[in-house]
């Protein structure tokens, strides 16, 4: 089949190479270059973790996508995930239970106590009255590399084409067409969309209106020279369990360390710029200090805004169907980069007409939204 995927970060680009894998002629156009760097994919790293607590399906889908993560390296003969663990922190028996479902899914996990936390990160100021679930099938994914790693694979694929800088317009999903903003039209059999936040451009406004942007505030730090051991030796925690929903990611393979919040989620009407403002800079700095012991200002190397989709129905991913031969990935949810291997598959499917094989994950299981005209 003649596929043509519209995206440039990693759905696009790990369903690109999942159609390649089966044979099929597929053609990537972007408005920027590929990898689009303004994707939201496009990062230092994200967290890979497999607990989702009370969340038994999205705890299994999320030890699955840690497995295809390393067959994708073996694939691409590139590392790009480092297997530090993930450190969760919740309230003592959720922590029980949390360890407990990660074992019934197949994963393994540890609960620490007070003391064990203290003893283990002393540079990290927890909260003593929660206990941390640490698993071992997680950590750090480094992500402009897995994009990277993505592109050069695919240049030497046969029947590949990736071609930057053309921006689109229009998807004809009945036609399996796109057109571009400089009004030239490429036919394929099937079109896949995936454009991350700039999804609402290309949808019917009835499906656009229903999608909610968020912007959300990132610091990039530098550690003291005298705490690199101990960094080191530190897992992604993706719930460090404080009222604001703060979390890290470890500086691992020469990358920073970066640290936000959920508080620093915003929703906001249109893509603007990617400067973080002074005061969320300050924000985020000021309750890091009371996280981090000895943090300050001059840990900070930059700051970064970034931006994604959610659908304000269910507040995560949402699949459209365009027409006969056209798919949407309309919204992530902010939360795709670690299934992406099962999105894409379960994508790819969907557009070359096949039954996708169960996900775990409720947005791509169940049948899509069906906008056709």
């Amino acid at each position: 089949m003649r596929i043509t995927v519209v995206g440039g970060g990693v759905i696009a680009l790990l369903a690109t190479v999942e159609c390649a894998l089966d044979g099929h002629r597929v053609t990537v156009v972007d408005q920027g270059p590929i990898p689009y760097s303004r994707a939201t994919s496009f990062d230092q790293h994200r967290i890979l973790r497999a607990l989702h607590p009370a969340d038994p399906a999205a705890t299994g889908a999320a030890l699955r996508a840690h497995r295809r993560w390393l067959d994708l390296e073996e694939l691409f003969a590139t590392r790009f995930y480092e297997r530090v663990g993930a450190l969760t922190m919740l309230p003592p028996a959720a922590a029980d239970e949390g360890a407990r479902l990660l074992t019934d899914a197949g994963g393994h996990a540890r609960t620490l106590t007070t003391t064990a936390l203290a003893d283990r990160y002393p540079h990290l100021s927890l909260d003593g009255a929660l206990a941390g679930v640490l698993e071992d099938e997680a950590g750090v994914l480094l992500a402009e590399r897995v994009l990277a790693a993505c592109v050069a694979w695919l240049k030497y694929q046969p029947g590949i084409d990736l071609v930057p800088h053309r921006p689109v317009a229009e998807v004809d999903g009945e036609r399996g067409r796109v057109r571009f903003a400089d009004g030239q039209i490429l036919d394929a059999d099937g079109v896949l969309v995936a454009v991350g936040p700039w999804a609402r451009d290309l949808l019917p406004e009835r499906v656009a209106k229903t999608l909610t942007l968020y912007r959300q505030s990132l610091l990039y730090c530098r550690v003291p020279a005298g705490q690199a051991a101990a960094w080191a030796a530190t897992p992604a925690v993706p719930a460090l369990g404080t009222r604001r929903g703060a979390w890290l990611i470890p500086p691992v393979a020469g990358t920073a360390l970066k640290v936000t919040s959920a508080a620093l989620c915003r929703e906001v009407d249109a893509i603007t710029d990617h400067r973080t403002p002074e005061e969320y800079q300050r924000e985020l700095a000021a309750e890091f200090g009371d996280l981090l012991p000895g943090f300050s200002p001059a840990w900070v190397l930059g700051a970064k805004d970034c931006y994604y989709l959610s659908s304000a129905d269910t507040g995560g991913p949402l699949v459209v169907t365009l027409g006969a031969a056209a798919l949407a990935y309309a919204a992530c949810g902010g939360s795709s980069f670690k299934f992406a291997p099962l999105i894409a598959r379960s994508l790819a499917d969907r557009v070359l007409g096949r039954t996708p094989a169960p996900t775990g994950l409720t947005a791509l299981d169940t049948a899509p939204l069906d906008v056709s005209p």
